[in-house]
């Protein structure tokens, strides 16, 4: 039996090589997030080797709890601390009394669906997603195609804090050779493309290298490759296709090669960013609402569920409501939109941060980046001589800023985020930069609206010590602007714990 895992112990001691450490704050609100690489660096580790084989235990545990049988299937991304931390995991898990099939190198969709391949309920993928080197994670779940949501992560985070562990003897590991073949052709299908399209394949040397550029030529896309080497030291940038620095190398990409569009994933690949044929980005949010617009067309009274960082121009889309399509707007994060969609039986869920999340007969209801994509070439393939940017052009107009974040603690995040809700709560009906505020939507964090449309939100981060804020003006970019630079941001600066943010308009 493990003992209590501990929340600090000192670096370059026994203690640090014998005892588990597991920081609380690693428990996220849907998955888990570590500093890992601490020894050599400025900030201290908050997760070693012996406390993930405690976590795994305490996976284990839980999935006993909940009555699930514990066939699990794990995986890891490419870095070089995923695949030592998925073994020590898979001790835990083993202690526990879990049958652990290894998929291998994975994307997290890959893991989701073998799942269903396996006939597996529980999952457990070693992913630090598009955080920087040095962290590590695990998404997880005991409910296909469902990952973990607060319930679940309260009782672990409880489990492992408290050494509340259960020791049960028969666990075992098998290697599944082959997966990653039967998963492309799945994600494949029998699509195939009717017309040409020169695609870039961006995927910032992540996992996803290993898998986009295959799967795109399969559906008959002219694929030009970019950054699809495996290189664990992310020699160029994260990669995560929301970030302004990926998207503006895939822009150039564009531009140079004449492609139609380019696809970027991120560093598991449940998330996929465009780039249209002119060279701009288009936040998933808005390429939801294409999709949803084409589908609607062909689902009618379809559902559709987007988060609270998307596009107003939902609401108001004439197409969607000539087809008899409803929106619904929920938290944002992926276990809680795949969660949101399953529940409603919608058609499709979208999040700003480029996770898609399609139901049958589409996908199997979880977020993966290679269905989005194929899912955006059937819809230009189903839209004849019209280019993403004539798509994107026929939305209605609203200037969307990017997903900004500003520094602050994990201790202190949501406290934060509280004294806003309130603050912004009171101002209900009152003038913000000459607009009255029509509703505050409370849903997570404040997202506040104001009487011609446009919108901010403040939220807490769910995987890192940040606040999110996002701001749409129906107007102009300048008003966009102003929403952040007269209004958000000095309303946070306020705050003493909101720090330095990661990038502004």
């Amino acid at each position: 039996m493990f003992p209590k895992p501990l929340a600090d112990i000192a670096p370059n001691t026994l203690e640090f090589e014998v005892l588990p450490l597991v920081k609380p704050t690693g428990f996220r609100e849907y998955d888990a997030r570590w500093w890992f690489n601490g020894i050599g660096h400025a900030k201290p580790a908050e997760l070693n080797l012996t406390g993930v084989q405690a976590l795994g235990l305490g996976m284990a545990t839980l999935f006993h709890e909940l009555g699930v049988k514990p066939t699990v299937v794990t995986g890891h991304d490419y870095r070089s601390i995923s695949q030592p931390i998925k073994n020590a995991l898979t001790l835990g898990l083993m202690a526990g009394g879990c049958e652990v099939l290894d998929v291998g190198l994975a994307l997290s969709p890959m893991v989701y669906w073998s799942q269903f391949e396996l006939d597996a309920a529980c999952c457990a993928m070693v992913t630090a997603s598009h955080n920087e080197n040095g962290w590590t994670g695990v998404k997880m779940g005991a409910d296909r195609p469902l990952t973990f949501g607060p319930d679940e992560m309260g009782r672990l985070k409880e489990i492992v804090m408290g050494g509340k562990f259960v020791t049960r003897e028969g666990g075992t590991h098998r290697r599944i050779d082959g997966i990653r073949e039967k998963y492309i052709k799945a994600v494949v299908g029998d699509t195939k493309l009717t017309r040409k399209l020169k695609v870039v394949a961006a995927c910032g040397n992540g996992t996803a290298g290993a898998f986009a550029g295959d799967v795109l030529r399969a559906i008959g896309a002219d694929v030009i490759e970019m950054d699809c080497n495996l290189d664990m030291t992310f020699p160029k940038y994260n990669p995560n296709p929301e970030d302004q620095e990926m998207l503006h190398a895939m822009a150039v990409t564009v531009k140079e090669t004449g492609a139609d569009l380019a696809l970027g994933f991120d560093g598991d690949g449940d998330r996929c960013g465009v780039v249209d044929n002119n060279g701009e980005e288009i936040y998933a949010d808005k390429i939801g609402l294409m999709l949803a617009r084409d589908l609607s067309k062909n689902f009618a009274n379809a559902k559709f569920v987007v988060d609270v960082k998307s596009t107003g121009l939902y609401k108001t889309d004439p197409v969607l409501k000539a087809n008899g399509a409803t929106v619904d707007y929920y938290k944002t994060g992926h276990s809680y939109i795949k969660r949101r969609t399953n529940e409603l039986g919608a058609l499709a869920g979208f999040e700003k941060s480029g996770h898609f999340f399609f139901r049958p007969p589409i996908g199997l209801g979880y977020d993966d980046g290679l269905i989005a994509a194929k899912a955006i070439l059937e819809m230009l393939d189903r839209n004849p001589g019209k280019t993403m940017a004539d798509l994107n052009g026929e939305l209605g107009v609203a200037y969307t800023s990017l997903t900004m974040a500003a520094h602050c603690g994990d201790e202190v995040k949501y406290d934060v985020v509280d004294k806003m809700v309130a603050e912004y709560q009171g101002l209900d009906g009152t003038m913000i930069l000459g607009r009255k505020v029509v509703e505050v939507n409370t849903v997570n964090g404040a997202r506040v609206t104001l009487e011609d449309g446009s919108w901010v939100l403040v939220r807490a981060s769910s995987n890192k010590p940040e606040l999110v804020v996002v701001v749409e003006s129906m107007s102009s970019e300048a008003d966009m602007k102003d929403l952040f630079h007269k209004e958000v941001k000095p309303r946070l600066g306020k705050h003493a714990e909101v720090g330095k943010y990661n990038q502004e308009i």
